[in-house]
């Protein structure tokens, strides 16, 4: 086992003069050795006192060193599938002083970014994307007759069980004379331990592999004649891989942390000509036992921790939206037995790894997989079952074809739980899940919830759970959840939370928008304006309940954590119009445009969901002052 390295003060010399990949080709071997261990020593200094993904770039040094030794970047593509593995390629090519402010606004994007950098091509970090990108980009190529320009595609293993990557591998086995270089980066894991048949798969290749043959010798006549011509070349000590099955060249496996074989398989590689799956095998958190010995994952991203014991810096005193959830699924996994669940490899961020240790048959790891996850949840259901399927929003909608067509036309009691939805914070623009309540609310029959608190998303789960002829879903934010905000009344499904003696403004609160909402009626009841606030808890469809109490005022105005364009306000808009209502409306919500990383609460402030945002809104409307033209570098509330 490596010993944990001591965190320095600043890079070493050879990452502090290392200004362009191409001077990587000057160093020698021993070099090479002490800069992969510079840059472990960089990203673990840095990456724990900022937060971010440590364990996956750990495990990436070797492999991105070769990648920009045998490639031209940028004249050769590199993309990035894995875009949280990217770190080791954002320091090789000049980005080394950005990681002080890693993730935070204004600073170093943590995944690929076209603004950042010439070398970064995509930046789409949702996983297994880069192969399709790789096909297209070959195809360019090879109409514009660029046939010395390589395309390199780096792929993990866990985003290798996405339906997608299999349309491209596809694609891209089936045309021989347009190669493309598939790295696959096998480290058993995404977020979890890799599951499923091509887990077993690659298992089987690497349990096969002799050690005492040079791995270069052994698959150099496969990787030349596709592994097919035995009598020519001698029985092959592998078994062929499916990828040559699939029509690739197969080279592999090799140890990802070893740099001259990995590199000795790039070159042989590139001069194929054809496509070509390069295997490499390495270890998620490689040199940093913290990394390497936990069992749960929690060094695929870390917060800010201390980089010797690897234990938290900031403790928070409150529980997550996620570990709630958890705690009820489980509760409500012991009371009803037609309760399962899904998650797409990620049941320790979801909140579905203790309903998996209680309850090991009823939960089910399909993968990087969200389509196949929904659609299963849909053969659950038919069979007399209740799932639950745990999803970030921002990933739901890589599956929303099988929510309308799969799901809601077949009327099929599915919860779908979405996590991290509204702005999330560092993670940046792929991450967002700001766009969910926009494509549910195109689905029919689909009741949303969006719980301003604990108590409510208990209450709303438990609820959600219990409907037997439509689909449900809720959804909650990243981060802590506040104090419980208990209702005056509640009016069907409707909570009021704040009522001035005479109300003539009507504030409605998307789950956790009422704190924001309820402080500004505070304000504005100081400048001497009557606020009622509301929770609709159940944000779509529009109840009647909400429609009658937006009747009795003469303003309404909706707070959400959704692109203000298609939401909970447009909905209310379109509802209030079809009543004959004549209560004008202002919708509050994030800008219809892609928000950078910076904290959640900086990016609700500079939309406008904070008190003040919300007040000052109000008292435009209230004054029919035009809203000033926003600066187009900040995301500023619209109304």
């Amino acid at each position: 086992m490596t010993a944990t390295p001591s965190a320095p003060d600043t890079a070493g010399p050879l990452l502090s003069t290392l200004e362009a990949p191409a001077a990587l080709r000057e160093l020698s071997e021993r070099q090479l050795t002490g800069l992969a261990d510079e840059i472990r020593a960089f990203l673990i200094e840095k990456v724990t006192a900022v937060g971010g993904h440590l364990g996956p770039n750990l495990g990436m040094v070797e492999l991105t060193l070769a990648l920009h030794r045998v490639f031209t970047s940028p004249h050769d593509t590199l993309l990035f599938d894995i875009g949280h593995q990217a770190y080791v390629h954002k320091l090789l090519t000049g980005r080394a002083a950005g990681f002080t402010t890693l993730r935070q606004a204004g600073g170093l994007s943590g995944y690929p970014s076209r603004e950042e950098s010439p070398h970064d091509v995509i930046e789409n970090s949702h996983a297994s994307t880069a192969l399709s990108y790789a096909d297209g980009l070959a195809k360019a190529r090879q109409l514009h007759g660029e046939q010395d320009r390589a395309v390199v595609a780096v792929i993990g293993d866990g985003a290798l069980s996405g339906g997608m990557a299999w349309e491209a591998l596809n694609n891209l086995g089936g045309a021989p004379d347009r190669p493309v270089i598939v790295v696959l980066n096998d480290n058993e894991r995404s977020y979890a331990p890799t599951i499923g048949a091509l887990a077993d798969h690659l298992h089987q290749q690497r349990a096969q592999s002799d050690d005492s043959i040079d791995w270069l010798v052994r698959q150099a006549p496969a990787a030349r004649f596709g592994g097919c011509d035995a009598e020519a070349d001698g029985p092959l000590p592998l078994a062929r891989s499916l990828f040559e099955l699939l029509g690739f060249a197969y080279i592999g496996p090799v140890d990802g942390h070893r740099l001259r074989p990995v590199e000795e398989a790039l070159s042989l590689a590139r001069e194929l000509g054809r496509p070509v799956v390069v295997h490499t095998v390495t270890s998620k958190g490689k040199g940093y036992r913290p990394a390497e010995d936990e069992p749960q994952d929690r060094m695929h991203t870390c917060g800010v921790i201390d980089p010797h014991t690897a234990e938290p810096l900031k403790q928070s005193s409150t529980p997550s939206w996620t570990s709630v959830f958890s705690d009820q699924l489980c509760s409500l996994g012991q009371r009803h037995e037609n309760v399962v669940a899904l998650t797409a490899a990620m049941p320790g961020p979801t909140g579905l790894a203790r309903f998996a240790e209680r309850f090991p048959q009823r939960c089910f790891d399909v993968g990087i997989a969200e389509q196949h996850a929904v659609t299963s949840a849909a053969g659950l259901a038919t069979g007399g079952l209740h799932p639950v399927v745990a999803v970030y929003a921002t990933f739901l909608g890589r599956a929303f074809d099988q929510v309308l067509m799969d799901v809601a036309l077949h009327r099929l009691p599915v919860t779908f739980v979405l996590d991290r939805a509204g702005a999330t914070g560092p993670d940046g623009p792929s991450h967002h899940g700001m766009w969910d309540l926009a494509l549910l609310g195109a689905v029919p029959g689909l009741h949303v919830a969006a719980p301003r608190d604990a108590t409510r998303l208990r209450e709303l789960l438990d609820a959600a759970v219990r409907y037997e002829d439509a689909p449900t879903a809720l959804r909650f934010p990243k981060g802590g959840v506040g104090e419980d905000i208990p209702a005056l009344e509640r009016i069907g499904p409707v909570d009021v939370l704040h009522r001035s003696g005479i109300s003539d403004v009507l504030l409605v609160a998307a789950g956790p928008m009422a704190a924001p909402a309820r402080e500004a009626a505070l304000r504005l009841e100081g400048q001497g304006i009557g606020v009622t606030v509301a929770d609709p808890r159940w944000v779509l469809p529009v109840s009647t309940e909400l429609v009658q109490l937006a009747s009795r005022h003469r303003l309404v105005v909706t707070v959400e954590d959704n692109i203000r364009t298609a939401g909970l306000g447009t909905a209310l808009a379109r509802a209030l119009d079809d009543d004959g209502c004549g209560t004008p409306l202002r919708a509050l919500g994030l800008p219809g445009r892609f928000l950078p990383h910076a904290s959640r609460e900086d990016l609700l402030r500079r939309a406008g969901l904070d008190a003040k945002g919300i007040s000052q809104a109000v008292l435009r409307a209230r004054a029919h002052k035009p809203h000033q033209q926003p600066d187009p570098h900040t995301p500023a509330e619209v109304s």
